[in-house]
């Protein structure tokens, strides 16, 4: 499968430079959505056991060696783009930001 935003899981490899594990996960997961034969985002469980959907559109915790990360990877023929990747309080922070300048605006 095609993979996009790859410079995503690098930068936050980058973030936490010196953790070999880290770095060998991303790596890993990386190499096993770019081999990965599916069609849909309902299928990246079977080929990632850590994958937890936690919504339906496309929301995903992942154990990235014990480095809890949430990714919001979108599927659509046989091409996945990863369109952000980071921890729950950078979750929460986007969250928050987001909610707020939609009731300002």
């Amino acid at each position: 499968m095609q993979l996009y935003g790859k410079g995503i899981l690098f930068r936050l490899r980058n973030k936490n430079q010196g953790n070999v594990k880290l770095a060998k996960a991303i790596d890993r997961l990386i190499q096993d959505l770019e081999n990965a034969e599916v069609d849909s985002i309902s299928e990246i469980g079977l080929i990632r056991r850590d994958a937890e959907k936690v919504h339906n559109a496309g929301y995903y915790f992942m154990d990235i060696h014990i480095h809890r990360t949430l990714i919001l990877i979108v599927i659509e023929e046989r091409q996945a783009t990863i369109v952000w990747a980071g921890n729950h309080q950078d979750y929460e922070r986007t969250l928050k930001t987001t909610k707020r300048a939609s009731k300002n605006g």
